[in-house]
């Protein structure tokens, strides 16, 4: 565009026109406004932004949110945590169950002797021993953290060396 058609539609953002509405049969005027074209762009545009920001406050913050794929309730959420813990104490029992069952047909078969049998050590023996899980680090882990620490020591080096040259 030309600086001259620029400033034409500069010009014309800016003419003042007037908005009349009129009774038909009387040519009443009911309701004027007096207007200009930036005003309605601005109008308009603040408008949608407006109902924009409304309708995701809607959504986010009320129960409308779980028709939308991908979100799920949050009544759907306590119930899926509350079987999770329920199934791991279920496990737990079972094991324990298991081990007293395995327990007693010991004794019947006679390979255990009745007086020392006793229900706690049983169940003692089902409970998981944490000392048995392997908590050393192997060769590939023991290679990550050293690159890592080298690679914090390269970023730290080149942190300290802007800010020598920024104080300069």
């Amino acid at each position: 565009m030309t600086k001259k058609k620029k400033k034409n539609f500069r010009k014309k953002l800016f003419i003042k026109n007037r908005l009349v509405i009129l009774n038909e049969e009387t040519f009443e005027e009911l309701f004027s406004l007096r207007l200009t074209l930036m005003n309605v762009f601005v109008t308009f545009t603040l408008g949608g932004i407006f109902l924009i920001l409304v309708t995701t406050f809607i959504i986010a913050f009320t129960p409308l949110r779980e028709f939308i794929p991908g979100y799920s309730s949050t009544e759907l959420k306590r119930n899926a945590t509350r079987l999770a813990i329920k199934s791991d104490s279920l496990e737990t029992a079972l094991k324990q169950n298991e081990a007293y069952i395995k327990g007693i047909q010991r004794v019947l078969k006679g390979e255990l002797e009745y007086s020392k049998f006793n229900k706690d050590s049983i169940l003692a023996e089902s409970v998981e021993d944490a000392s048995d899980v392997n908590m050393k680090a192997s060769e590939a882990e023991i290679k990550l953290r050293e690159d890592v620490a080298e690679t914090e020591k390269e970023l730290k080096a080149k942190s300290q060396d802007k800010k020598k040259s920024d104080k300069k």
